[in-house]
């Protein structure tokens, strides 16, 4: 799974993975880095993770998605393991086990995603050039008072605004917004797209215009054509789709258009292994209108 450290990469991915603990006490894989670098594979991308756990636990976990990515773990005592339980639509998590902070240079890659879910990265870390770098920062405005404590949204500090300055685009959802302000302004003042999801509502894309005020469009999600069967992971997959599509060159409201497509493909399944191809995302993009 470690594959060939030699070989360019299309699309890597810092951050941790998790264990998810499920109500029913099922345990699967988790975090951004994972569903964000394997939506990159199914595009074609060549995709690295870069995370921090306990390896064996890790490599196992990731074992079903071997042949398709890449993966490097900086070892650590545990795995950063959450139990997620869900009451309708809303979704809570405790913080069991902490891998702690990551401390392995991030990957060259063409496209390089800051991907944290638990303040595993510092504002001071160094980036590689790459083609684009897009941050997530949500995992970045978590916070939890120890172990089986709740994960609660707070601000982000500092730090993430030094990470999203020296970033090309960014992703989050509206009710991490307020807690990533000063992130949102340090990447929009760097020249920064910035997309902020909010599930089955319109996205917002913010950016500087050339008249130096910030210009908003709003890109709608088309209608649901089925019921939502599960949506962990969901806005991961929005930001590889995003980031890979801005890369290639699409104008911002295209991009999120396609990343809405991925998304609505990814929610129809459940877990990692309902991410789609390109195909699947290009007849969703045809469904849609």
């Amino acid at each position: 799974m470690e594959g060939d450290a030699g070989a360019p990469i299309d699309y890597a991915a810092i951050g941790h993975v998790t264990i998810d603990v499920l109500a029913d006490g099922s345990r699967r894989p988790g975090g951004t880095v994972l569903y964000s670098a394997l939506q990159a594979a199914r595009l074609g991308a060549r995709a690295r993770i870069l995370t921090r756990g306990e390896e064996s636990e890790i490599y196992e976990a990731l074992a079903p998605f071997a042949g398709e990515l890449d993966v490097e773990v900086e070892p650590a005592p545990e795995t950063t393991t959450l139990a997620t339980r869900y009451d309708g639509n809303e979704r809570t998590q405790r913080m069991l086990a902490w891998a702690g902070p990551m401390l392995a240079p991030a990957p060259a890659a063409a496209i390089l995603h800051l991907a944290p879910v638990a303040r595993e990265l510092g504002g001071d870390r160094e980036l590689p050039a790459s083609r684009l770098v897009g941050l997530t920062p949500q995992g970045l405005a978590r916070h939890w008072s120890g172990p089986d404590e709740p994960v609660v949204l707070g601000p982000c500090g500092a730090g993430a605004a030094s990470l999203a300055g020296r970033c090309d685009a960014l992703v989050l959802g509206a009710g991490e917004r307020a807690h990533c302000s000063a992130a949102i302004d340090a990447a929009i003042a760097a020249g920064a797209r910035v997309a902020i999801t909010d599930a089955g509502h319109p996205t917002t894309v913010l950016a500087r215009a050339e008249t130096g005020r910030i210009a908003e469009t709003v890109v709608a999600v088309p209608a649901a054509q089925e019921p939502v069967v599960d949506d962990l992971g969901a806005g991961d997959v929005f930001a590889a789709a995003f980031f890979i599509e801005l890369a290639r060159g699409a104008e911002a409201a295209e991009a999120t258009r396609f990343a809405h497509a991925a998304a609505a493909v990814r929610v129809r399944g459940i877990g990692a292994a309902a991410i789609g191809h390109r195909e699947a995302i290009e007849r969703e993009l045809g469904r849609a209108g």
